[in-house]
């Protein structure tokens, strides 16, 4: 069976689980749960989900053997993720990893006691999800995306790029902790760079794509786009408005360059989900996420879209190129 359809059979099965299964005598089959806020077709999820199960299976951990997974992909809909969260709940898994802000926070609404491991969390402290990232003390735990600090890095490999700027936009959700925090570090930053910044609030669709295309109309500008499960869900959006409008863009994650984005750079996201594995092998070996304190990313990289560059006219220097861990041509 291809990879694609085998994830989206385990995302679409909502019975009960398999308690006979092929487990050993004698060996209680665990139950681990999965929350995504992409699609089961999208370009960069699937790739992290091969990461996090190949991890479970180093470990002694596979599927249908001694464990059960389940996944539900809410595709970036904040109603979806609150349905499948109290689905998973309901199936009464021994732990649930979720990815982002936008699956761990719901997931902390729907139980205080089923075990949580989340990824890619920017500021988990600031969403509420632990009390500290030494000592969690509640069911959650897991691994961050990155310090807001990063919105200096951003700005420069802006400015790398593209001299010319002078103007920055700044796509950013505002209804959470990350958004906020995030678009405060870009703004302090940006005059040390010789930039303005002015926030753009993801909103729908329509206002998103005229808020981009207003910001281009003043021209030596720029785009920054900050993580977010709603920036994942508008993606396409957004790459497609920054390249029509002739921005240069950095983005958080490989996964909007590999669609057509200038450059990102972020935490490396298969990392993070083949760490959670050993957390939640852990989780399944008895420690509790209180006493597992939330860690910070070991591995950044830089990826560059060579394609795009070229359709906006610009001319990467060698030395970004030397730095870059993938260039896309």
């Amino acid at each position: 069976m291809k990879r694609r359809e085998f994830l989206s059979l385990l995302g679409g099965a909502a019975v009960a689980w398999p308690l006979a299964a092929q487990s050993q005598p004698g060996e209680r089959l665990r139950r681990v749960g999965m929350l995504l806020p992409a699609t089961a077709d999208d370009s960069e999820y699937p790739m992290l989900v091969d990461a996090f199960v190949e991890g479970l299976r180093q470990l002694g951990w596979t599927d249908g053997r001694n464990i059960r997974i389940v996944m539900r992909w809410a595709g970036g809909s904040a109603d979806t993720n609150r349905r499948y969260a109290e689905e998973l709940v309901a199936l009464a898994p021994d732990v649930i990893l979720a990815a982002g802000n936008a699956s761990a926070g719901p997931m902390l609404q729907a139980t205080r006691t089923i075990p949580i491991v989340f990824t890619i969390v920017p500021d988990p402290v600031g969403a509420g999800l632990v009390d500290s990232l030494g000592r969690p003390s509640g069911n959650a735990t897991g691994f961050t995306s990155f310090a807001y600090d990063i919105g200096g890095k951003w700005l420069g490999l802006l400015k790398e790029i593209a001299p010319r700027v002078t103007r920055v936009a700044v796509i950013r959700d505002s209804a959470i902790s990350a958004g906020v925090g995030q678009w405060s570090a870009i703004q302090t930053a940006a005059p040390s760079f010789g930039m303005e910044a002015t926030p753009i609030n993801l909103t729908i669709a329509a206002e998103l794509e005229r808020a981009i295309a207003e910001f281009a109309h003043s021209g030596n500008g720029g785009l920054i786009v900050t993580s977010s499960g709603l920036a994942i869900s508008y993606r396409h959006l957004i790459v497609t408005q920054a390249v029509r409008q002739r921005l240069p863009a950095v983005y958080y994650s490989r996964g909007f360059v590999s669609v057509g984005g200038l450059i990102s750079y972020g935490s490396d996201r298969i990392d993070q989900f083949r760490n959670a594995a050993g957390y939640v092998d852990r989780i399944l070996k008895g420690e509790k996420p209180a006493n597992l304190p939330v860690q910070a990313p070991t591995k950044y990289e830089l990826v560059i879209n060579l394609k795009t560059a070229k359709a906006l006219g610009l001319s990467v220097p060698p030395s970004l190129l030397a730095r870059a861990d993938e260039v896309i041509e």
